[in-house]
């Protein structure tokens, strides 16, 4: 039999930890907006090594496309050398052609996830991005709201949202770039959209520009793409491992001051 609890006890329980970790979380090393698999990779490779991290979610499940691959089949591809970031998490994969593997979406996805949370990455998912933290000419952390506030009309909400502070924030959103994007409305940064499909190119091109985009700001994944005009890679997922690997190195650089780490600096800067 189980053990007998009230349901005030449950939801006690929830709120006594809840609120605890995100009151410790309100400042934190990194913030990683985006917990699709280049975000899910640096907050785990920086949690890993004592960075104090931090994950916003805007939906309420993490992975992104990770799940589903392309088309509704939750195959994923990967490249070489990409294989061995999958050998390193244990997921399983085959040959497809040489150089070209594909593993269970699902389990890749489940492996991830798993490796980030047992590394101590924290995690507010239904969390939506709204606004940079700037101050200086840096930004030092992120304004967020609850998802399905945004969904409201609103006419019948006014819900203020809150600010969490961070030595750095990392841009995991995908093509959107919501971060990145917050800073172009104000006319900071310039981004140039992403190019039609070419996953040999994009692949390369997404780790080789993965890095500072502006002061206190870093971008990884597909946002790279969205940041600096390469083209789309579509359901091929290596690239967005090993660029969450890269920033995750250069966070962790900046963070313990061995010095600025932007391969090329930003698009643009008004």
């Amino acid at each position: 039999m189980f053990h007998e609890v009230s349901e005030a006890k449950i939801t006690r329980a929830i709120l006594r930890e809840f609120a605890g970790w995100f009151e410790e979380y309100i400042t934190s090393d990194v913030i990683i907006v985006g917990g699709g698999p280049s975000g899910l990779t640096a907050a785990r490779d920086l949690a890993r090594d004592g960075i104090k991290t931090l994950i916003i979610e805007a939906n309420n499940y993490l992975g992104g496309g990770f799940w589903i691959g392309g088309y509704l089949m939750n195959t994923l591809t990967f490249r070489a050398p990409a294989n061995e970031i999958l050998d390193e998490l244990k997921i399983p994969y085959k040959e497809a052609e040489p150089g070209l593997f594909t593993a269970d979406g699902p389990n890749a996805c489940s492996k991830l996830i798993s490796a980030a949370c047992d590394a101590g990455v924290k995690i507010l998912n239904m969390t939506k991005f709204d606004d940079v933290v700037l101050r200086n000419s840096r930004v030092e952390g992120t304004v967020i709201n609850w998802t399905p506030v945004s969904a409201l009309p609103r006419q019948i909400t006014c819900v203020d949202p809150v600010s969490l502070e961070s030595k750095i924030v990392i841009d995991a959103t995908g093509h959107d770039a919501h971060v990145c994007r917050s800073l172009e409305k104000r006319n900071i940064l310039k981004l140039k959209e992403f190019g039609p499909m070419d996953a040999n190119t994009s692949e390369d091109l997404v780790v080789e520009k993965t890095g500072e985009i502006y002061p206190g700001l870093l971008v990884c994944g597909m946002a790279v793409s969205t940041a600096y005009g390469i083209p789309r890679m579509g359901p091929t997922f290596g690239g967005m491992l090993v660029s969450g690997k890269k920033v995750a190195e250069l966070a962790k650089d900046m963070i313990l001051g061995v010095g600025k780490v932007s391969p090329r600096p930003a698009v643009l800067t008004n």
